[in-house]
């Protein structure tokens, strides 16, 4: 296609110049002092375009002559350029194949470029990434002074940024400051890199993360807990990983109060979904039994003894286990809930051990006994659980005068390992 239309441009040039020029009536005299020429129009014509031409070229001829210098110093600094960015490529590639001195000296070679290139004397944001990747190479190495050098000279560098570039670039500079300080065990340190973070970047799944493990290293379960509920909610974790993750941390939370009223207070700053798991309600009635709060454990324990029936075997089990630390005290409200709980066609071990548990408690020994004895022969209940099975069976035994079955039951307790 190009080809066609080259020949028809030359075609009506051709035209052209037959129809301006074919004629060739016209005369050019050219006189100089004593000296006169008379040429043809078309020959003028064609020695005024050919002197036009040759004068171009000479002209961009002395042009490129003159600047010479400056093209050369423009290609030296495309390769002082071209070497930075090389340097700094491979700064990347060697950090990521784990290489840390090499990744390091890259990049000091990047930074050694910078000053004497002219194309990125005053990008920031080249000397930062370069800063960071060296102080992240020296951190690989444990190198935490030339570390701790190299992220002041980055904050400074930040300090005499323009506008624009703090906003790109501090956001990675304090997120790196907050997860070296992590590493090092300095939860405070991480904390505070992390507020100086914008409020946008401190909800992000990454600084929730670093958030989180610097309130768990700092004895802050509390604070930990509400970090990786936002973490659960934003999806971070998978379903079961959040899961476990929410109750260990609630149980940590539970296991730093001292007194009832703490509690009370503590529970009531957990979120709704946390009061709702039955693994916690077991932690916190753990912890109210051993604080002497058994009635308040009762009332958070209530509404999970109401749908039993829709619970895991998992979670009632840990109804279950509740209920048996905080049965001392309990009223007689609780007793149809638990008789028909126990009655149930095979339920769990641990709700048959707890009622069996509660009856003794209340003193009704003749519907105590035999759900007491279904639990102390379960095999699959835990031996804390059998253990106290037996002791209250061996108490029983001794009530009604029975010392010989009160000590078999003794030894069996005891055996039990």
């Amino acid at each position: 296609m190009r080809g066609v239309v080259w020949t028809v441009l030359l075609f009506a040039a051709a035209v052209v110049a037959a129809t301006a020029l074919g004629r060739n009536d016209g005369l050019v005299s050219i006189a100089w002092g004593h000296w006169r020429t008379d040429v043809s129009l078309n020959l003028f014509v064609l020695l005024l375009v050919a002197g036009c031409a040759v004068l171009l070229v000479a002209l961009q001829a002395l042009n490129g002559l003159i600047s010479l210098p400056q093209r050369a110093e423009e290609w030296r600094g495309l390769r002082r350029e071209r070497a930075a960015q090389a340097a700094l490529r491979e700064s990347l590639v060697e950090f990521f194949s784990a290489r840390y001195g090499r990744a390091r000296k890259a990049a000091q070679r990047a930074m050694d470029f910078q000053p004497h290139t002219r194309q990125l004397a005053n990008d920031k944001d080249f000397r930062l990434l370069a800063q960071l990747l060296a102080a992240h190479s020296l951190h690989r190495m444990q190198d935490k002074s030339q570390r701790d050098l190299m992220l002041n000279q980055a904050e400074q560098l930040l300090a005499t940024a323009s506008a624009r570039a703090p906003g790109q670039a501090q956001e990675a500079l304090w997120l790196c400051a907050a997860e070296w300080a992590l590493e090092d065990r300095d939860p405070a340190a991480t904390l505070q890199a992390l507020e100086r973070l914008s409020p946008g970047a401190q909800r992000r799944t990454q600084a929730l993360r670093l958030k989180m493990q610097a309130y768990r290293l700092n004895r802050q379960p509390l604070e930990a807990l509400q970090t990786a509920r936002m973490l659960a909610n934003h999806q971070a974790f998978s379903k079961v990983v959040a899961q476990g993750l929410l109750r260990s941390l609630a149980s940590e939370t539970l296991d730093q109060v001292h007194d009832a009223g703490q509690l009370q207070r503590l529970w009531s700053q957990l979120d709704v979904q946390d009061r709702r798991d039955p693994q916690v309600i077991s932690a916190a009635c753990a912890r109210a039994a051993a604080l002497g709060a058994e009635s308040e454990a009762l009332q958070w324990l209530r509404p999970l003894w109401e749908q039993l029936p829709e619970l895991s075997p998992e979670d009632r089990s840990a109804a279950a286990q509740a209920l048996v630390e905080v049965r001392r005290g309990i009223g007689v409200e609780w007793l149809p809930r638990v008789e028909s709980a126990a009655q149930v066609p095979g339920q769990e071990a641990a709700v048959v051990a707890a009622a069996g548990l509660v009856m003794a408690e209340r003193r009704l020994w003749g519907k105590a006994k035999p759900l007491l004895t279904t639990a102390a022969a379960a095999p699959n209940l835990t031996v804390a659980l059998r253990r106290q099975a037996l002791l209250e069976l061996a108490r029983i035994a001794h009530n009604q005068g029975d010392a010989e079955r009160a000590r078999e039951l003794e030894q069996s307790a005891a055996a039990l390992s």
